[in-house]
Formats: C-alpha cells, sequence, structure tokens
C-alpha cells in the first residue's frame, strides 16, 4: 500500500490532468507485466504494440527502460504533466529539458548506493539520455499509440469533465472516495493499493488526478515533485480499444426507435458529448449528431453547455423510456 496524507490545503487544490506520456508509460507496464496475455480490451491493441517494440529499435530501448525500472523508480522518468491536457509533443520536450539538478536530486531516494547501470546515462549525461529516451517513446507513440489517440482522447475528455463536475458538485472528499476500487479515500489519507508499503505527506501542495486508459498496466504515483502530488487512476471508456464489437441483441427499444438511436439513449446514463459517444460507441461523429438531434426533438435527451463542451443528457422521458423498454436488466440499473 502507498498511504499519501493530504493536509487541507492540498485536498482544497486537487486537479485533473489528462497525460499522453503517463498513458504512454502505463502501456509499456502493461505489456511487461503480462507477457502471456493482457486482458480485455487491451489484446488487439497488444499484438501490434509488441512487433513495434520488437521491430523499431528506439522502441524497444525504451521498453528495456521501464522495464529495468521495476515497480518504483524516480519521477524524472515519467514527470508531472506542464498543463492540464498537454499533447505527447509538449510533454516530451519537458522530459528532454529535466534539469540535471532534479535528476541529482531525485537518484540518492531511490538508490542509496551507486545507482544501477541502465539509469547512470540519466546521471553521467543527462541532456543525451532524456533525448534518446524522448526519441523512443515518440516512436513508439506513433507506432503503437498515435492511431488510437483520438478516440482515448475523446473517452478521457468525457472522464475530466465527468469528475470536474462531481469536484464542483460534491468537493474533493466525494470525487476522491469514487475514483476507483483500489484509490481508497479515508480523510486525510489517500490509498493505492500497490504491492509496495511507503507513506508521503502532501503539506500545501496540489493533488493532481490522471486518469489512464492504461492504468491497469500500473497505478502511478508522483511525490517527487515541490509543488503537486499527482495520483493516476484507472478511466472508464478503456472499450475504445476493443476491435470487433459484437453487435447487441435486438430489444424493444431498438425495433421502437432504431438500433443507433437506442445505443445513444442508453449510453446517455451519463452525460456525454457528441465525441465522447462516438468513440464510446464506435460510431461517426455526424451519425451520433443526427441521433442526438431526433432524441432532443423527441424531449427525451436536453442539451446544454459547459464551457466550450455541449453536453448531453436524458431527460425524465428518456429515462423512462429506458426503464420501461428495456431487455437488459443491467439498463434498468442504470436508468433507476
Amino acid at each position: 500500500m502507498i498511504r499519501i496524507e493530504l493536509d487541507e490545503p492540498t485536498l482544497d487544490r486537487t486537479r485533473i490532468a489528462i497525460s499522453p506520456l503517463w498513458e504512454l508509460v502505463d502501456s509499456l507496464y502493461l505489456l511487461d507485466r503480462n507477457p502471456d496475455g493482457v486482458p480485455w480490451p487491451y489484446q488487439q491493441w497488444a499484438v501490434r504494440a509488441r512487433e513495434v517494440i520488437r521491430d523499431v529499435p528506439a522502441a524497444a530501448r525504451t521498453a528495456w527502460v521501464f522495464r529495468e525500472s521495476g515497480s518504483r523508480s524516480p519521477d524524472f522518468l515519467s514527470p508531472i504533466p506542464p498543463g492540464p491536457a498537454p499533447t505527447i509533443e509538449e510533454e516530451l520536450h519537458a522530459l528532454c529539458a529535466t534539469p540535471r539538478s532534479v535528476v541529482e536530486e531525485q537518484l540518492p531516494d531511490y538508490y542509496a548506493d551507486d545507482p544501477p547501470g541502465w539509469i547512470r546515462p540519466f546521471r553521467d549525461d543527462p541532456a543525451k539520455a532524456f533525448a534518446e529516451l524522448a526519441d523512443g517513446l515518440a516512436a513508439y507513440w506513433a507506432a503503437a499509440m498515435a492511431p488510437h489517440w483520438p478516440a482515448m482522447r475523446a473517452a478521457l475528455d468525457e472522464e475530466v469533465l465527468h469528475r470536474a463536475r462531481a469536484l464542483a458538485a460534491d468537493g474533493p472528499d466525494a470525487l476522491l472516495s469514487g475514483l476507483h476500487q483500489r484509490v481508497i479515500w479515508q480523510r486525510p489519507v489517500l490509498t493505492l493499493v500497490k504491492p509496495l508499503e511507503q507513506a508521503f505527506s502532501a503539506v500545501d501542495k496540489r493533488l493532481l488526478l490522471i486518469p489512464l486508459i492504461f492504468s491497469r498496466g500500473a497505478l502511478m504515483c508522483s511525490t517527487d515533485h515541490p509543488e503537486v502530488v499527482a495520483v493516476s487512476y484507472q478511466a472508464r471508456g478503456a472499450a475504445v480499444l476493443a476491435e470487433g464489437r459484437p453487435e447487441p441483441a435486438p430489444d424493444r427499444l431498438a425495433i421502437l426507435i432504431g438500433r443507433g438511436r437506442a445505443a445513444v439513449l442508453d449510453a446517455l446514463s451519463r452525460p456525454s458529448t457528441t465525441a465522447g459517444l462516438a468513440a464510446t460507441l464506435g460510431l461517426a461523429p455526424s451519425t451520433v449528431s443526427e441521433h442526438l438531434a431526433a432524441l432532443t426533438a423527441a424531449g427525451v435527451v436536453n442539451r446544454r453547455r459547459a464551457g466550450r463542451r455541449v453536453l448531453y443528457s436524458l431527460e425524465p422521458a428518456g429515462t423512462a423510456l429506458l426503464h420501461l423498454l428495456a431487455d437488459d436488466p443491467s439498463r434498468r440499473r442504470h436508468s433507476a
């Protein structure tokens, strides 16, 4: 277990961010820790990712670095994202700009004696080591991650919007209590369920939560930053990586309003945007927009603006329609 005691100022500064770099690192952990086969929905993605590591030398060297890093490594290998939604290019640029002083400060906390050979280049020639690491990460990203990133980003945007609304409405206690079964909040301690025994105190810092599609690879935690403590958790929406989704069995709702509109209505048991629905359902955004327009006109879905996004959710009539015509008992639970 990793236990992080959060003081009140840190808790009050809770924020949420997306990090392509943390996704990338966690995907490498997922591959390394599941040599006999990754869990659903990562199987088809993993086939291609393993080919990339096998065939692209720069990606192979990078995978080796994170394999050698084990369950605990200095945070300079996967630094805090430089903003709430950076691009992978921005994060890799920040990685390359890591000062030598940060490496010298963090290394003794992880290696009491001489550091192991795999990490010595970051001590001896950090500019070269970080540049090579960034090149490998970029090569791996381009071949294994970039094709999936638009759908992943849409799902993560939905996750951030959902959590940000919960934070604004109910405060950080409610947010942290409902993150994930491997993240346990018992004020003032945030516990991460991991095969490690560590304890930290966060005093007058900022808590940064980072949802990850690939958090099945590892529950990441960063405590080395002087101003931020960061914790990842498993985001909903990992199904966007699944391929060959089976067609759902016909039901009364689909017969009445069509399979596509029924799928959109069912997915709105959680408020969503057009892009989020498209990524979740595997439909074209234009198709989703058409379904949403019809459902809104029928009075079963409402449309409202949340910042720069347009958010759709169920009207009471839509909830009632799901409940009355659902053949799937899980749908009834969602709409109850």
